[in-house]
């Protein structure tokens, strides 16, 4: 059963999604608190985090922060505000996805079940080399030079997805297809911020890129270590 561990000080809301998450075979904890939800992440396993950014004491994005220092355990932001500088600085943050409340339990359900569906993807035994860079699908890593590059879920499959189709240029709206598994606006920035993440984990320049090229107004260009 996947375990979903949710953090938010709304516990109404934790009390109705644990309730309605269960319906879809989700195994769900809640806390109230930052410490307690940081806590529950050292003390026991799970598979995906909900973590709402407007918290007592500590706000989301430092929890996000903490939690990225040791675990790529996919996270799914809440916030009762829209702004989009906020959704922008949570995946910079290392979130893999962002939902503004309020919203619908379904819409959420969707949005976990992608995530899961890219992790399941990444278990294949699966191997893939571009120059120093090695992307091993069995245990979802990925390392340049020897060296891990401690890369998000949604990094890591982005990465992926990039060198598999190496040389071939691939949109947004294919990217946001193969990477999230949700119908998103074809223009929402979530993807050019993976990719701003992605080039700094591999030390990449985007004005001489290495590995990821931008084509402007098609999309973006694996090119392996070619200048």
């Amino acid at each position: 059963m996947t375990r979903v561990l949710i953090i938010d000080d709304d516990e109404h809301l934790n009390a109705l999604l644990t309730e309605y998450l269960g319906r879809f075979g989700f195994s769900v904890s809640a806390c109230a608190t930052p410490e307690a939800g940081l806590r529950a992440l050292r003390d026991d396993v799970h598979d995906v985090l909900i973590l709402d950014v407007m918290l007592p004491g500590m706000d989301g994005l430092a929890v996000l922060r903490k939690v990225r220092e040791t675990s790529r355990i996919p996270v799914v932001m809440l916030t009762a505000r829209g702004d989009v500088m906020d959704r922008i600085i949570g995946l910079e943050s290392g979130a893999d996805d962002y939902l503004p409340k309020p919203f619908e339990p379904r819409e959420l359900v969707a949005r976990l079940q992608a995530i899961l569906r890219r992790g399941l993807a990444g278990a294949a035994d699966e191997q893939l080399r571009a120059g120093p860079l090695l992307i091993d699908g069995a245990t979802q890593t990925a390392t340049l030079a020897g060296q891990s590059l401690a890369l998000t879920t949604a990094e890591f499959e982005l990465l992926r997805l990039l060198v598999r189709h190496q040389g071939r240029v691939l949109s947004r709206e294919r990217i946001m297809d193969e990477t999230r598994g949700v119908d998103w606006d074809a223009y929402d920035r979530s993807i050019d911020v993976l990719v701003s993440r992605l080039r700094q984990k591999l030390g990449d320049d985007v004005k001489r890129p290495s590995f990821i090229r931008t084509v402007r107004g098609a999309g973006y260009r694996f090119i392996g270590g070619a200048r």
